[in-house]
């Protein structure tokens, strides 16, 4: 035994060859370091090495250091923050390159800055060209215009500054819109035009349509846009379409934003968008498809399956954003009771229901997800009736991981019904925060406390919680978002909407990464920083699961870096040293 002792002491003092192992050099390497991994094996690290546009290893600074070759790219980040790359569970991309274009009403105190800032865009217009504003929110406004209905100004001020300019006024929550004199003229909207499906005209107290279209009843006037934007030249057109993207994918990477849950895109587009996708793009796209026609979609669905096209930079295999009800906003949710401001209302089913259970049909068949919009408690409760009775007769489609989108406001005994059924609660901090100051107003004290925005006790009940801002209602500014999150707190912080329902730190960081890559299917490449997995992570100049709740909105994205590479560094990125903080964001101003 003695001599089997000698041999083995020997040994380990004599070379061995192909021992230790020679480590390949990354191409990249991060040091100095504070990194959230989300990573169960391994939760925190010092360092990490990337190869290949995936994660190599992570470690200590001294491990990490044998890493670096003679080629390997080396960031001192001095403490910075690292987490994985933060995806965006809810947008709209082409939505939002074309917001980035539009004129920005959102910004404007009350109704009559939006007529100025209208103004000043006719003036600079050519005679009978179209102008698009995004983002107004009455719910914001610091006075309300005299006179009104249910809030809402006559037109009067409007048509005056554009008589020949058709205007365009797209409301911050997406379902509604505020058209002048020429725009309903250009649309075939007139008083005498009924109501759509879907869809409501506002009209004044002698039934005059005083240009406040919502949710369907806005259709006529995008149509009138897109035939004018359609006899534009083809090479404006897709110039302008190019633009767009452009705006829109830099607008997110510059975020931290690095992948994008798009809901959704219509066929063509998204034929379009692979197109684009196949030149080589920064930011990874997961297209859900949006298509209204069902016979469309039963010939056609199937067709559009893609997954990991473009060196895993695009995917399509949901079907949504078709929508359910209409927003809270323009009282167009759909809920179980009347509003309190409004007694006569009580909003309405948007797309029928039973076109959605034909299209949820269809997914299953063809192994699409589903992702339908439900704000009100009506509207939820349908859905999740819908997607039990096709879970039932299909029961393979549970595993598909159908999700909810919004789903701001529930009935109590439909919370735990999201866990029961496995749907995914596909949801927007920001909204809580925007939506807080008119939620009691329209809801009432009790379904407000016991239904809104019920993040934590989702949570709670075992239900896969998501989290994006759904671009371009509100700014994709993930900072905001994560500190609607945590503190549920608006009105410059003076405030809070019902605390209790705040997640923790890691809830959030887990929302918007490992949660919305499980959301996607994506869980084994995406949502932490594991060897092996997708090299796709964000570096913050604070670290957002310790820091002072009030220090949150001062934090800022220095890299952003999609598959190992960086999509985007903030100027002075390089000098930031652990314990600089920027000047706070200013207030979120949209609202759904």
């Amino acid at each position: 035994m003695a001599m089997v002792f000698a041999a083995g002491a020997a040994a380990e003092g004599a070379p061995v060859k192909g021992f230790p192992p020679r480590l390949e050099p990354a191409d990249m390497v991060l040091l100095d370091a504070t990194i959230a991994t989300l990573d169960p094996l391994q939760p925190r690290a010092q360092a990490l090495a990337i190869r290949a546009g995936r994660i190599q290893a992570l470690g200590s600074d001294e491990a990490i250091r044998h890493y670096v070759g003679t080629q390997t790219k080396v960031l001192d980040l001095h403490g910075a923050f690292v987490t994985p790359g933060l995806i965006e569970g809810h947008g709209h991309l082409m939505d939002t390159g074309e917001s980035l274009l539009q004129v920005d009403v959102g910004k404007a105190a009350n109704w009559d800055e939006i007529v100025a800032i209208v103004k000043a865009a006719v003036a600079k217009a050519k005679p009978g060209e179209w102008i698009i504003g995004q983002g107004w929110q009455q719910a914001k406004w610091n006075k309300v215009p005299q006179p009104n209905v249910d809030g809402l100004p006559l037109p009067a001020s409007l048509d005056a500054i554009s008589p020949n300019n058709p205007v365009l006024l797209n409301h911050a929550s997406g379902h509604g819109i505020y058209a002048n004199a020429q725009a309903l003229k250009l649309a075939g909207i007139a008083d005498t035009t009924a109501d759509p499906p879907g869809g409501t005209i506002v009209r004044d107290a002698q039934g005059h349509a005083m240009g406040m279209l919502r949710d369907s009843a806005s259709d006529p006037v995008f149509a009138a846009y897109s035939r004018a934007m359609a006899a534009l030249p083809a090479k404006d057109q897709e110039a302008r379409r190019e633009h767009a993207l452009q705006l829109a994918v830099q607008n997110e990477v510059s975020k931290g934003i690095t992948s994008f849950v798009d809901q959704g895109e219509h066929f063509e587009t998204v034929v379009w968008m692979k197109q684009q996708f196949a030149k080589g793009q920064p930011l990874r796209l997961f297209v859900y498809i949006d298509e209204p026609s069902v016979e469309k979609l039963d010939k056609q669905l199937a067709d559009y399956r893609i997954v990991g096209f473009a060196d895993n930079h695009f995917t399509v295999r949901g079907l949504g954003e078709d929508v359910s009800d209409g927003a809270l906003g323009t009282h167009s949710a759909w809920f179980l009771a009347p509003y309190n401001d409004a007694p006569g209302i009580s909003g309405k089913n948007v797309t029928s229901m039973d076109d959605l259970a034909q299209m949820a049909r269809i997914a299953a068949r063809d192994g699409f997800q589903m992702a339908i919009h439900a704000i009100g408690d009506r509207a939820n409760r349908e859905l999740l009736d819908l997607y039990q009775d096709v879970f039932t007769q299909a029961p393979g489609a549970r595993a598909l991981r159908w999700r909810i989108e919004h789903a701001q406001h529930l009935d109590p005994a439909d919370i735990p019904r999201f866990a029961d059924l496995g749907v995914i609660a596909s949801m927007q901090s920001i909204h809580a925060c925007s939506d807080a100051p008119m939620v009691v107003g329209h809801l009432g004290e009790k379904r407000a406390k016991e239904g809104a925005y019920l993040w934590k006790t989702l949570i709670d009940s075992g239900a896969i919680v998501l989290d994006g801002t759904d671009t371009p209602v509100e700014d994709t500014n993930p900072i905001a978002n994560f500190y609607c999150g945590v503190t549920r707190a608006y009105a410059h912080g003076k405030k809070t909407f019902y605390p209790a329902q705040a997640k923790t730190r890691l809830q959030e960081l887990q929302s918007y990464t490992w949660n919305n890559a499980y959301a996607i299917l994506e869980e084994h490449e995406l949502g932490s920083l594991s060897p092996g997995k997708l090299a796709d992570l964000d570096v913050f100049s604070g670290d957002l699961l310790t820091l002072p709740a009030e220090d949150i909105l001062r934090t800022r994205v220095l890299y952003t870096i999609i598959g190992g590479k960086i999509a985007y560094q903030r100027p002075g990125a390089e000098q930031w040293r652990k314990g600089q903080l920027s000047e706070p964001m200013p207030e979120f101003d949209h609202a759904e």
